[in-house]
C-alpha cells in the first residue's frame, strides 16, 4: 500500500483514529489463534457508518483488503490481517442503544461486550442466553460474525437464535438493513442468516437487534466427578435419553481438571478422570425434579461424588472455573491450540475415545473439555510452536480428530468458525457443490474480494485440501 493511499484513509477517519507504527500493527497482527500472524498496513477506528463506507469504496478503487475486528478473541484466525490490508476495529462502538421491554429486544452496537449486555438485561428481569467462554471480553459483533455458542447452548441455542436484525455496510460501501422486531417475517430471502456466521466476509456489522427472553426464576447447579472418562460420557447420554434438557452440561477431562485447579484453587479432585458441571433452570417444582433425576443418573453411572451448589455464589464459582479452562490450560505450555470438533450427542462417548487415541498415536498432550450436552468438544493441544516437529504432530492429531468427527456424522466446528484454521477441511463437510455456492455468494456481494479475503475458503487459486498445504499456509502467515 503506497503512502498516498494511507493518507487518503487517514483523511477519511482522522489522524487520531489512524495507526501504522510497527508497535500498533503488531498488536493487531494476531487473535486468539496462536499459530497465525500477519502485520496489517494500518489499523483504523472509524467513528461512523459513513467513514466505513468511504474506506470500503476506496478499497475497491485502490485494491487493498479490509479486515473487520472486534476484541480479537476468535479461535479460528478469522480476524487475522491478510496481505495489503487495513484492520477496521469496532470495539469503540460499544453502546447499548435500546432495551425494549415491550417487544423483548435489545438494539446494540457491535462493540458491546457480551457479559456487559447480559448484566444490563438481567437488571430488568430479562435474559440474553448466548454465553461464550470469553463473554467478559468478547463482543456481540464478533459473536454474530462467528455464530458463537457457549455453555447454555444445549437448552437455549446459539447466537443465531437471538439475532432479529442486522445493519451492515456491504463491501461496495452501501448500507443494508435486514430483519426487525417482528416475530414473523418471511418476505424474500432470509438475508439475516447469511450474515450470521459469515465471519466478516460479507460486510461490516454496525448495529444488531437481539431477542431477549424472561430470566429463569430458579436454577440448580450440580457437579459430578468420575473415575472413568467413559462413565461420564455415558451419563451425558442417559440424561439426554431421559428427556431432560439442562441449561448447561459441561465436561472436563483429567488434564483440564488439574490445570483449572492449579489456576483457581477451588478444591477440584486431582485424581478424577472426568468432571461434569450441570445446571437446570426454569420455573416451579420441575427444576427440583429434574435435578433429582439427574443426580440419580449420575450415581447410576458410577459418579464418585455428586455435589449440589447450595448458594448462588457457589454455583457462580463453579461456572467461572469452567470458563477458565482455556486460560488454565494455556499456562501449562507455550502454545495452546484449542479446537471444537462436534458430533451428534449419541456419538460423544466414541468421540472422546478418538481424541484420547489421537493423543497417544501422535504423542501430544491434550486437554479436553466442552459442551457435552450438545456434542461440542474442545480438544486442546498443549505444545510449543518454537518446535516445528511438535507442531507437525499437533496438526496430524487434529487432522485425525476432524476426519473421525466427520465419519461420525459430525462437523469441523460447532462455534469457533472456519476462518483460516479449518478451511482446508470445509469441503469434506459441505461438499464441493456447497463450497462453490458459498464462493458464488461471496463474489456476488464482494465483487473485488476485498473484505476479509482468504477466510473460510480461498476464491482463487483453489489450493486447499491437504495438511502439508495447511502447514505451508501457517509458515506464510508467520513470515
Amino acid at each position: 500500500m503506497n503512502s498516498s493511499t494511507k493518507e487518503h484513509i487517514k483523511s477519511i477517519v482522522g489522524s487520531e483514529n489512524f495507526f501504522d507504527s510497527p508497535e500498533d500493527k503488531l498488536v493487531y497482527s494476531y487473535d486468539g489463534t496462536p499459530i497465525y500472524k500477519q502485520l496489517p498496513e494500518a489499523v483504523i477506528f472509524p467513528e461512523s457508518e459513513e467513514q466505513i463506507s468511504q474506506v470500503l469504496k476506496l478499497a475497491n478503487t485502490e485494491k487493498f483488503n479490509v479486515v473487520p475486528r472486534g476484541a480479537g478473541t476468535g479461535l479460528s484466525g478469522g480476524s487475522i490481517p491478510v496481505e495489503n490490508s487495513v484492520v477496521i476495529v469496532l470495539t469503540r462502538w460499544n453502546k447499548i442503544l435500546e432495551l425494549d421491554t415491550s417487544n423483548l429486544t435489545a438494539s446494540v452496537q457491535p462493540g458491546v461486550v457480551t457479559g456487559i449486555l447480559q448484566k444490563e438485561v438481567e437488571k430488568i428481569g430479562l435474559f440474553y442466553p448466548p454465553d461464550p467462554g470469553s463473554l467478559n471480553v468478547c463482543t456481540i459483533g464478533g459473536n454474530v460474525a462467528n455464530n458463537a455458542g457457549g455453555l447454555r447452548g444445549l437448552k437455549y441455542g446459539v447466537t443465531k437464535n437471538y439475532v432479529l436484525g442486522v445493519e451492515m455496510i456491504l463491501p461496495n460501501g452501501e448500507l443494508i438493513v435486514t430483519g426487525g422486531k417482528n416475530m414473523k417475517d418471511v418476505a424474500g430471502f432470509n438475508l439475516r442468516d447469511f450474515i450470521v456466521g459469515s465471519e466478516g466476509t460479507l460486510g461490516i456489522i454496525t448495529k444488531i437487534l437481539l431477542k431477549l427472553i424472561p430470566k429463569p426464576v430458579q436454577s440448580i447447579t450440580l457437579l459430578a466427578y468420575f473415575n472413568k472418562l467413559t462413565d461420564s460420557a455415558q451419563a451425558v447420554s442417559d440424561i439426554i435419553a431421559a428427556h431432560i434438557v439442562p441449561s448447561m452440561m459441561e465436561f472436563l477431562d483429567h488434564t483440564t481438571i488439574n490445570c483449572v485447579e492449579d489456576y483457581t484453587r477451588i478444591g477440584l479432585p486431582r485424581t478424577a478422570e472426568a468432571l461434569l458441571l450441570i445446571e437446570v433452570d426454569g420455573r416451579g417444582s420441575i427444576v427440583q425434579e429434574d435435578a433429582e433425576t439427574i443426580r440419580k443418573i449420575l450415581t447410576k453411572n458410577k459418579a464418585a461424588e455428586v455435589k449440589i451448589a447450595e448458594i448462588e455464589s457457589d454455583a457462580l464459582l463453579l461456572k467461572t472455573a469452567r470458563r477458565s479452562a482455556f486460560s488454565a490450560l494455556a499456562r501449562k505450555m507455550p502454545t495452546t491450540i484449542l479446537e471444537d470438533a462436534t458430533v451428534p450427542r449419541s456419538e460423544l462417548p466414541l468421540m472422546i475415545e478418538k481424541i484420547l487415541y489421537a493423543s497417544k498415536k501422535y504423542d501430544v498432550i491434550f486437554g479436553n473439555f466442552g459442551h457435552a450436552g450438545d456434542g461440542n468438544l474442545h480438544p486442546t493441544c498443549l505444545t510449543d510452536d518454537r518446535n516445528q516437529k511438535e507442531i507437525e504432530k499437533a496438526h496430524k492429531a487434529f487432522e485425525y480428530i476432524f476426519e473421525e468427527a466427520i465419519k461420525l456424522g459430525g462437523t469441523i466446528t460447532g462455534e469457533h468458525g472456519t476462518g483460516l484454521a479449518k478451511k482446508q477441511f470445509l469441503e469434506k463437510v459441505a461438499g464441493s457443490t456447497g463450497v462453490d455456492l458459498m464462493k458464488k455468494i461471496k463474489l456476488a456481494i464482494d465483487e473485488n474480494n476485498i473484505l476479509n479475503p482468504g477466510k473460510i475458503f480461498s476464491i482463487s487459486p483453489k489450493c486447499e485440501g491437504s495438511l502439508p498445504k495447511r502447514r505451508e499456509q501457517i509458515k506464510d502467515f508467520n513470515a
